[in-house]
């Protein structure tokens, strides 16, 4: 049996501010889609129990919930664009609260990461232009291939800001401490931002700028204060068949841009999944260097990798997703330098409990 060590000194394990709040370490739970959402995008009371288990986190940010039916495209992934939707994620948010953790919620719109079948009549997806990844997604009737998507109109852009806005105020409504704003992973707010998938000729496409211009829009929205206010970038990502020609001079642009506003922080996906936290096309440490908030790093640190991140000064805090998922108690056993639960891939995104809030704790064990 492995030894119990007191880490308490260690970097991951310090308070660190972040906006109004003083967090009690800098353990994030990452976002992470885990399929327990109801057909009609309702959060559930086994979404509770799992939120309400890893209260301990220095800052939960939730996995992500579309901003509206356009902005969906996975099943059973929970929704923040009705009155129900948001009293369900209430309960969650009052149960994290009670355990001490803050949590943010993540927003996304998946743009042309979706399929008819997710949508309301059968509609197409939107994206900033009608190109076609080459990728499935799941439906009700299993993987589907996506369609080419419908290019969004300019004067259908501040629906989309609208839907943010509503979304934002139902979040603020529900009792969570803070919003993220998801640019990344191929997503809607991604596709505009990059040339591989923006090739519009309006204001909102052809230059570094014009590409930045909506998500700056998005985060300039008026219903929380930019201290409550994160981002999320995955600026090498290739998820959702996604790529740009010069990453630096995009995301230098927006990360000075967005330093501007004063956020909360920024969170970066670096490199691709469990492969490389190099971003290649970027300098990764001057992009930090633009920014004066609290920077986020998530691709599979374990805790050593984390604190060397820290003390390095590359991270300010560490976002942990797969160790999350399989350990409710995840700070507690990093404290005391116990073993960690294995993480069961093939129940994931069952939609089951197993596998979900089933993990046992080290009080358990």
């Amino acid at each position: 049996m492995q030894q119990s060590v007191d880490r308490t000194q260690s970097p991951l394990l310090r308070e660190i501010k972040v906006g109004p709040y003083r967090l009690r370490n800098r353990v994030v739970m990452s976002p992470m889609s885990r399929a327990r959402a109801t057909a009609d995008d309702m959060p559930t009371a086994l979404m509770t129990e799992y939120y309400g288990q890893r209260a301990g986190a220095g800052m939960i940010i939730t996995e992500s919930a579309q901003i509206s039916r356009q902005g969906k495209g996975y099943r059973n992934s929970p929704g923040i664009y009705t009155h129900e939707q948001m009293l369900a994620w209430q309960a969650i948010v009052q149960r994290v609260h009670q355990g001490g953790g803050v949590i943010f919620m993540q927003l996304w719109h998946c743009g042309r990461s979706s399929h008819p079948d997710l949508q309301e009549n059968a509609e197409l997806p939107v994206a900033p232009s009608a190109i076609r990844p080459d990728i499935e997604v799941y439906t009700d009737t299993g993987p589907q291939p996506v369609p080419v998507p419908r290019a969004l109109e300019t004067g259908e852009i501040p629906q989309i800001i609208e839907q943010y806005y509503q979304a934002a105020l139902k979040a603020k409504a529900a009792g969570f401490d803070g919003i993220e704003v998801h640019a990344g992973n191929g997503f809607l707010l991604d596709q505009f931002l990059r040339d591989g998938t923006n090739q519009r000729t309006d204001r909102y496409g052809g230059s570094v700028e014009n590409r930045c211009r909506l998500l700056l829009e998005i985060v300039q929205a008026p219903v929380w204060g930019a201290d409550k206010i994160g981002v999320r970038f995955s600026p090498q990502s290739t998820y959702g068949d996604i790529s740009d020609s010069n990453p630096e001079a995009l995301y230098s642009h927006a990360v000075r841009q967005l330093d501007t506003f004063g956020l909360a922080y920024l969170h970066f996906a670096e490199g691709e999944l469990l492969a490389s936290r190099d971003v290649p096309g970027l300098d990764f440490r001057q992009l930090r260097s633009l920014f004066k908030g609290p920077v986020i790093g998530n691709n599979g640190y374990d805790f050593d990798q984390a604190n060397e991140a820290l003390s390095s000064g590359k991270l300010d805090m560490v976002a942990f997703a797969r160790l999350f998922a399989a350990n409710p108690d995840l700070v507690e056993r990093f404290r005391r330098g116990a073993g960690l639960n294995e993480l069961d891939m093939n129940t994931l995104q069952s939609g089951q409990d197993n596998g979900y809030t089933d993990y046992p704790t080290l009080a358990a064990v």
